[in-house]
């Protein structure tokens, strides 16, 4: 094993034993150890805090070529609460069991983390350059919307990103398991747009004893009844359709896209992987209203969480209005953008060479991501995204459960996998 490999494992441990549970911690003890391990290796790094606490790292590797657009590779330091007594471990301790690192982190996203800082500490150590500039970046905030981590940057410190073209982090790259002994890898180059909604219902304050036909909280609840059993329409974007027709071929059925559904019924567990992102979702997430049980109140409010494909977002906000009642209205609770990328270029196809040069049954494909990543920020200021972790993780591992969830962990080889990829696609791309 390199020297990357051989340390990508302790790296992420130490990144979990930290604890950067946002909103009830913050990045900056985090930030400080990565900061350290940079220059353990001769790496100058630039430590920001938006707030008190509220910490990113930023460190540029210089290219052989700087003549060319540099590439971003992030992770964010932050992690959702745990509550341990949920969890078989301690979510905090780091613990190593069957062939897994166990911890709330493991795979959102510390092990990102983990890597991306082996494979620069690699670099320093061994003074090789890179092709092109290669900025690595450890941010805070992603969890709650990024506004102390990604946005801050982008509105107060853009010289950090100077002269990069394109960015790397989560949300793609993970193999998933056809069952016939290949496995695709889809990588995202499209993420849905988010349309975070609070309805307002307003009506006849009233006693609770008293009929009442401008009851605010029935209005809402009928609302969000309608909204929440609406199902939108399959509309099939060019990256979801690039996976589709790879995994049927590689399957061996016919997929057709005037069909999307009959042709899901084919091809068995594809179905779960892209049945979110084959349209828009609204869901109700949270309701509010009234103040004791005898008095109907004149004000409710609700949640909704919005969805939207590119190209998508009016019929998202179209159809919701379409099933409010009269005496509801809506606005934004939070708004960011939904991104697609061409997937193609000498990104893309180092992306695709690395995954094959370390897994020659692994088929990477484009992707679209359900929900967002820290890459929406970059965007704004021209950076093309990708969703990539290049993992390689057991067909038995509950992956995609274990986001936001208990008892989430990553095998030590997922790590390890994923460190000699990053490592083959940072020395080409």
């Amino acid at each position: 094993m390199t020297a990357a490999e051989d340390e990508v494992v302790e790296l992420c441990r130490d990144l979990i034993r930290i604890d950067t549970s946002n909103p009830t911690s913050d990045e900056r003890a985090a930030a400080e150890y990565v900061a350290a391990k940079l220059a353990e290796v001769g790496i100058e790094s630039t430590l920001v805090e938006s707030a008190p606490g509220r910490a990113s790292v930023i460190a540029r590797v210089e290219g052989a070529d700087p003549s060319r657009g540099a590439l971003l590779m992030h992770g964010h330091l932050d992690v959702v609460p745990a509550d341990a007594s949920e969890w078989t471990f301690d979510p905090f301790g780091g613990e190593i069991r069957d062939g897994c690192l166990w911890g709330r982190g493991a795979i959102d996203m510390k092990d990102f983390d983990a890597v991306i800082l082996a494979v620069a500490r690699e670099f320093g150590r061994t003074g090789r350059n890179p092709p092109r500039d290669i900025v690595f970046g450890f941010l805070a905030d992603e969890e709650a919307g990024g506004r102390f981590g990604s946005h801050w940057l982008v509105q107060n410190r853009r010289d950090l990103f100077d002269g990069v073209t394109e960015a790397i982090t989560e949300g793609g790259g993970v193999s998933f398991d056809l069952g016939n002994g290949q496995r695709l890898y889809p990588i995202e180059n499209a993420q849905r747009g988010q349309a975070w909604l609070r309805l307002i219902a307003t009506g006849r304050a009233g006693h609770g004893s008293s009929p009442n036909d401008e009851n605010a909280v029935t209005d809402l609840a009928e609302s969000l009844a309608r909204i929440g059993r609406h199902r939108f329409p399959v509309r099939l974007i060019e990256p979801v359709r690039g996976l589709l027709e790879r995994a049927a071929e590689l399957l061996g059925v016919e997929f057709d896209p005037s069909d999307v559904d009959a042709s899901l019924a084919k091809m068995g567990p594809v179905a779960e992987l892209v049945d979110v992102i084959l349209r828009n979702s609204a869901n109700p997430t949270m309701i509010e209203g009234g103040y004791q049980t005898n008095v109907i109140p004149g004000r409710a409010t609700a949640a909704v969480d919005g969805r939207f494909l590119p190209g998508h977002e009016q019929e998202l906000l179209d159809t919701v209005d379409s099933l409010l009642l009269p005496s509801v209205r809506r606005e934004f609770i939070h708004h960011d953008v939904a991104m697609q990328t061409e997937f193609a270029g000498t990104l893309v196809d180092a992306m695709c060479a690395a995954i094959r040069a370390e897994d020659p049954d692994g088929h990477p494909t484009p992707y679209c991501n359900a929900g967002g990543t820290d890459n929406k920020a970059f965007a704004t200021i021209g950076i093309n995204g990708f969703g990539f972790k290049a993992l390689r993780v057991p067909p038995d591992l509950p992956y995609a459960r274990m986001f936001h969830g208990v008892d989430e962990r990553i095998p030590l080889e997922s790590l390890r996998f994923s460190t000699r990829v990053m490592r083959r696609l940072l020395e080409t791309c």
